[in-house]
């Protein structure tokens, strides 16, 4: 019973974060679509973990933090928000890059992600 209400406190604070950060639309007016094509990457032998792609439109919450997918990490992930701003602020439609995962696990590094994030905007009306 115990668990049950972890868990289902866990999944109340994850939908008031997402409430807090609001929809696309109220965040970024201009964009119609923001595309994420993904590779996350781990240290060994088999270095891809998992490739993965994301749409979001206008009318989804801006939530572009992406949780760390190796095994045993606790508070880390990837933060794309910021890559986001950077491209509605400039009204540019596309970049690329490669982000870390610091969370707390065996190793300093452990984990990485390769991007690509598109946006489309709305069409202007002359």
């Amino acid at each position: 019973m115990n668990y049950r209400q972890s868990y289902r406190e866990k999944q109340e604070l994850e939908r008031t974060a997402l409430a807090a950060l609001g929809l696309v639309s109220d965040r970024y007016a201009d964009v119609s679509k923001i595309e994420f094509y993904m590779t996350y990457f781990r240290r060994g032998l088999d270095a891809v973990l998992m490739k993965r792609t994301l749409s979001f439109s206008s009318a989804d919450y801006a939530a572009f933090h992406m949780k760390c997918m190796e095994d045993g990490c606790t508070g880390g992930g990837f933060d794309l928000a910021p890559m986001v701003a950077g491209l509605a602020k400039s009204h540019k439609k596309t970049t690329k890059g490669k982000v870390y995962c610091h969370g707390a696990n065996h190793t300093f590094g452990h984990a990485s992600l390769a991007y690509e994030v598109n946006i489309q905007y709305h069409k202007q009306v002359k």
